[in-house]
């Protein structure tokens, strides 16, 4: 079998879904690194904003890595037709 078409909003999807779950993951990390880095603070304002931005990145970072996935999926598949039309597409063997 040989895939010569993707579908661009599928692809997209699958792309901003798995690049927001990383994003989460990136988020929790620095959340958490900015949580121990607050407790090693000496000024009560640098204290009050390490979990502040910590709290922020577990929001923001799976929303930023979400929209950059899906632009990029949608790139990777408009490219992969565009391609798999001129050398042929990619050949998988299933059972």
């Amino acid at each position: 079998m040989i895939v010569n078409r993707v579908g661009v909003a599928s692809v997209a999807k699958i792309y901003g879904a798995i690049s927001a779950a990383v994003g989460l993951l990136i988020g929790i990390v620095f959340a958490l690194a900015s949580v121990v880095g607050a407790g090693l603070a000496e000024t009560s304002e640098a204290a009050f904003l390490g979990p502040v931005l910590g709290v922020g990145a577990v929001i923001a970072l799976p929303i930023f890595y979400g929209c950059m996935g899906l632009i990029g999926g949608a790139i990777s598949a408009v490219l992969y037709n565009l391609f798999a039309g001129m050398v042929g597409g990619v050949r998988l063997e299933v059972e």
